[in-house]
C-alpha cells in the first residue's frame, strides 16, 4: 500500500500558497491508518520510552495509539489556554502564523525518555516548541516522529540535534 496517495492534498488552505496535506483521508481508510499506526508502534518499541507527548490536535490521535501500544502515559501539549491546571508554555512561528503551546507543569518527571508525535513536520515551529517545553520539565526527547514530513520547509533544520523521524516525504510538491 502506498501511504502517501492516501493523504489528500487541499490547494491553499488556510491560506493562499499553501498545499494542506490531510490526514484525514488516510484515517477513513482502515487498512491505512491501521498501517501507519504498525509501522509508528514497531518503531519505538524497542526504545527506551517512558511517555509519548502528542501535539495539538492531529499528534494526539497516533500518540495515543502508540502509548497504548507501549503501556505507557500520553501527554497532550495543547495551543494555549486549554489545557485546566497549572501549565508552562511556550511561542512560536508555523508556516501561516504564531501561536503558543502550553503543558501541564506535572506532567513530565526529570529525567523522562519522551517520544514527541505529531502528524506533519513543515517549519518545525511546533515541534521546536514542544521540544523546549519537555527540556523546561526536565524531559529527555528521545525522537520527534512524524507522519509526514514537508522537506522543503526545512523543519528539520530547527530541530537540529534532536532525531527526526517521519514515514512520508512530500518534496517539491
Amino acid at each position: 500500500m502506498n501511504l502517501k496517495d492516501k493523504i489528500r492534498t487541499v490547494p491553499h488552505w488556510p491560506a493562499a500558497g499553501i498545499m494542506f496535506r490531510d490526514i484525514t483521508s488516510l484515517l477513513q481508510d482502515p487498512d491505512a491508518f491501521q498501517s501507519v499506526c504498525n509501522l509508528l508502534a514497531d518503531r519505538y518499541t524497542e526504545k527506551s520510552i517512558d511517555k509519548v507527548v502528542g501535539i495539538d490536535a492531529r499528534g494526539f490521535i497516533f500518540a495515543s495509539v502508540i502509548a497504548d501500544r507501549l503501556n505507557i502515559g500520553m501527554i497532550p501539549v495543547r495551543k494555549q489556554g486549554k489545557l485546566p491546571a497549572a501549565t508552562i508554555s511556550k511561542d512560536y512561528s508555523l508556516e501561516y502564523g504564531n501561536n503558543t503551546l502550553e503543558i501541564h507543569k506535572d506532567a513530565i518527571t526529570p529525567g523522562d525518555k519522551i517520544l514527541i508525535m505529531d502528524d506533519l513536520l513543515a517549519t518545525g515551529g511546533t515541534a521546536a516548541a514542544s521540544i523546549s517545553l519537555v527540556e523546561q520539565l526536565g524531559g529527555d526527547v528521545v525522537e520527534c516522529g512524524f507522519v509526514i514530513e514537508l522537506p522543503d520547509l526545512k523543519g528539520r533544520e530547527l530541530l537540529n540535534g534532536h532525531s527526526v523521524f517521519s514515514l512520508i516525504e512530500f518534496e517539491g510538491d
